[in-house]
């Protein structure tokens, strides 16, 4: 069994990497990477296209120069409109060979109501249908390729609330991305769900929130980024979320996956310096981790 410490990794996103428009700076490449490794994380997920080079091969080699490996990545999915299956299905394949070939475990889908990441509408029990039905053909895919796909609950997708999440629990057997920060945003107790559904968690994203800046972005007042740059997302410690009891939890469990710190940031002013920025915060999410002393 590998230990608790050796399977915390974290994600570009944490050092504002992020392929939304105007969402802020992006840092260079190696910096980040260089960052990420002289904190002790031995793997990131892939990040916004840019941010690692397009092909296999060089993604892989760009990770050796730091002795890192890649975990997977984020990837959207239109899983419940019919239309967009053909689509859906060729993007994951695309993705999912992508992964294969840079040795990657984890295609990590999240359901966004439309590419262009439109605010959701409720969906009909025959979208409901056509959701299960695409997790599934996503879960085949990713399983050909040596795969594990999990779903990623995510605001403003389609699975973003409580009652989204039972809905989908209940309704298909597809692994899941705890995202400790994403789903109590949206109602869910994240320690209950650990313990009650523990045998599908094949991955969790640790997040901690400042729930009193999180209301208005679930009410649609605010977008993501505005929340997100007005510090929705705090420090693992220094939030509403309790990421130890989650961690414990799963961790009593048997679970054995990774724990991905995805910090969400966003550099909206000068870069900072070297070995300031989005690393001091990494680095107390990290002192926090370490605190635990999780065997």
């Amino acid at each position: 069994m590998k230990s608790f410490y050796s399977r915390i990794a974290s994600a570009p996103i944490s050092w504002g990497i992020c392929e939304v428009p105007g969402w802020g700076k992006m840092l260079p490449t190696d910096r980040v990477l260089s960052e990420m490794k002289n904190l002790g994380l031995p793997a990131t997920e892939l990040g916004a296209p840019g941010f690692l080079p397009e092909q296999p091969s060089a993604i892989s080699e760009k990770l050796d120069e730091f002795n890192m490996s890649l975990i997977g990545g984020f990837t959207p999915v239109v899983v419940h409109d019919k239309n967009e299956n053909q689509e859906t299905i060729s993007q994951v394949k695309k993705t999912a060979e992508l992964f294969r070939k840079t040795g990657a475990t984890h295609l990590v889908s999240s359901p966004v109501y439309t590419w262009n990441w439109d605010n959701p509408n409720p969906l009909t029990n025959d979208e409901y249908k056509n959701m299960f039905k695409m997790f599934s053909e996503i879960d085949k895919i990713c399983q050909d390729n040596g795969l594990q796909n999990v779903l990623h609950p995510h605001l403003q997708t389609t699975v973003e609330t409580k009652e989204d999440v039972d809905r989908v629990l209940n309704g298909c057997d597809v692994k899941w991305c705890l995202d400790t920060g994403h789903m109590a945003i949206g109602g869910v107790d994240v320690v209950e769900f650990a313990k009650q559904a523990h045998q599908r968690v094949g991955h969790v994203h640790l997040k901690d929130v400042n729930l009193s800046k999180s209301k208005s972005v679930l009410a649609r007042q605010e977008s993501i980024m505005s929340g997100v740059q007005k510090g929705l997302f705090t420090p693992l410690g220094q939030g509403d979320v309790p990421i130890a009891d989650v961690i414990r939890t799963l961790e009593s469990k048997g679970y054995q996956g990774w724990y991905v710190i995805e910090q969400d940031c966003a550099i909206t002013g000068s870069v900072p310096e070297e070995g300031k920025g989005p690393v001091e915060m990494i680095s107390q999410s990290m002192e926090y981790l370490r605190s635990l002393a999780i065997a």
